[in-house]
């Protein structure tokens, strides 16, 4: 007898329908093809002792399982539950017709109950565009399956309640959820805010400039500063992500497993932020069954690197290629998995190997030369990479002691938002070839839209020429000022780019300057 149940296969945020076709016949072994891996091929061990816990008998009979299609690999223990229906429905346990209405997914404990899965929200999206009726998956991952719209989707406990559910012996209810509601409803809770922060002003500043056209940062100063404590704020004064983005920030973290059992939708861009110990393939993402990296879980959001110069060197240069293409490809010898990273990198260290290079109220033991070699362990191209350069001083005791809060996020992020919005009508009138339409802010424009859009007159020109010719700026490094001078230019909400704003964004190449380990800041 021949049964079919149906299930998917997670690849990357790419998801395909996969069916499993269980054949039965006389004999008494059991036969698993698909190119299934070790997970999968342990199945059978776990499906066997689920029945027997739960009242039934594995089939003494020869199984045949394929898992079509079979040219694409098949990982993880998600396969369990549509594998176990199909055994029960070939030996006349559970009834067929409803098995091709529903997509099954889930992991079957010994006990039967069911475990949760990675990847539930991509795979209720493939359910709905291969139109089909239902998806069921375990109870801990309904909330982020059941954002599906269109699609019913039910949350089991156990294989027990998929085997009545399917036989029509016991009615359950697909949960629904007001995907909309909650997500707008918890856009704007943040725990931090700018209003703690005392001083500071150029450098919250910077941030302003650096979260309205989605610029790179680093920001260079002395211990207890205040780095850490700003870069964590920055969250609260960036645009709120959209419904699209959020989805597709979602199905990142569902994939990697990082999704609580509460959560439904992702309604506040990522913060992420490893330690420097991390290696490149916790970064960028890989292993042997690849999962997304840090760079990848910051989508849409920020990827803060705190000590940066203390990261390993070759983990630092893998990041070069990501932050221009906006993307990460993680290929092996059968397959290539592709990412999507679109972030803000966010870094912080120190002036020189103690801490305290320039700062006036401790004394500085390095050399000249301990300083340059400490600067150089973040190689030249990745800081061309970086739109903003902020150096940063501790805050006296005078600013420390006032009472009086600061100017608050929700006014910083008004001004971002107006500027986001500038730059939103800007770039939606271009072509959707070539992937500009994609484009969204400034930090993402290409040296044509420079042109046409960032165009510095003849005096800011000038400056620009003279800046390039004294700093030794490299082309890259000239697209970077045009980008955040542009910046500057939408939050006074000026048409052009003038020349106070070619010199702010020149002031924000502090690392570029050949002199800065022999100076004070």
């Amino acid at each position: 007898m021949l049964v079919k149940t149906y299930t998917a296969a997670v690849n990357g945020l790419e998801v395909t329908t996969v069916t499993c076709e269980v054949s039965m016949s006389r004999g008494v072994q059991f036969h698993l093809t698909g190119l299934a891996d070790t997970a999968v091929k342990e199945s059978y061990d776990r499906i066997k002792a689920a029945l027997i816990n739960n009242g039934f008998k594995m089939p003494t009979m020869d199984i045949t399982v394929n898992l079509s299609p079979a040219d694409i690999k098949k990982e993880g223990s998600g396969y369990d539950l549509p594998l176990a229906i199909g055994i029960m429905a070939a030996n006349g346990k559970v009834q067929e017709e409803r098995l091709s209405q529903y997509m099954l997914v889930g992991e079957l404990g010994l006990d039967g109950r069911l475990q949760p899965i990675r990847g539930a929200l991509p795979i209720a999206i493939r359910a709905r565009k291969e139109k089909f009726k239902g998806l069921i998956v375990p109870q801990q991952n309904i909330r982020e399956a059941a954002v599906v719209n269109q699609l019913e989707v039910y949350g089991m406990e156990t294989l027990m309640d998929v085997i009545q559910f399917l036989n029509g012996s016991a009615n359950y209810e697909p949960t629904i959820i007001d995907t909309r509601k909650e997500f707008y409803e918890q856009q704007n809770h943040y725990e931090l805010d700018f209003s703690d922060v005392k001083g500071q002003e150029s450098v919250k500043r910077a941030l302003e400039v650096a979260a309205a056209g989605g610029h790179n940062l680093i920001m260079i100063g002395p211990p207890g500063s205040g780095k850490s404590m700003l870069a964590k704020r920055l969250p609260s004064i960036l645009p709120p992500l959209s419904l699209a983005e959020s989805l597709e920030t979602t199905q990142i973290h569902s994939v990697a497993g990082k999704l609580s059992r509460d959560t439904s939708l992702i309604s506040q861009r990522p913060f992420r932020a490893p330690h420097h110990t991390i290696s490149q393939v916790a970064l960028v993402g890989g292993g042997n069954n690849p999962q997304p990296g840090e760079i990848s879980l910051a989508h849409n959001g920020v990827l803060f690197l705190d000590e940066m110069p203390e990261l390993s060197r070759s983990v630092l240069e893998v990041l070069r290629q990501p932050l221009e293409d906006r993307k990460i490809t993680i290929a092996r010898a059968k397959y290539s998995v592709e990412y999507p990273c679109s972030f803000m990198l966010v870094a912080s260290m120190n002036p020189c190997p103690c801490g305290y290079y320039g700062d006036p109220t401790h004394s500085c033991a390095c050399t000249p030369g301990q300083i340059q070699r400490y600067m150089n362990k973040i190689s030249g191209p990745l800081l061309d990479r970086i739109d903003i350069h902020c150096e940063i001083q501790a805050v006296p005791f005078a600013q420390l002691s006032q009472m009086q809060p600061g100017e608050p996020s929700a006014t910083i992020r008004e001004r971002v938002i107006r500027a986001r919005n500038i730059q939103t009508e800007r770039f939606s009138s271009l072509p959707k070839q070539g992937g500009l339409g994609r484009v969204h802010c400034n930090a993402m424009m290409t040296e044509r839209m420079l042109h046409e859009f960032a165009e510095p007159d003849a005096a800011s020109l000038d400056m620009l020429r003279m800046a390039m010719e004294r700093l030794k700026l490299s082309a890259r490094a000239y697209s970077r000022i045009l980008k955040v001078a542009r910046t500057i230019a939408d939050l006074e909400g000026s048409e052009r780019v003038q020349s106070q704003h070619i010199a702010e964004a020149i002031g924000y190449r502090n690392l570029d300057r050949g002199d800065w380990a022999e100076r004070g800041i």
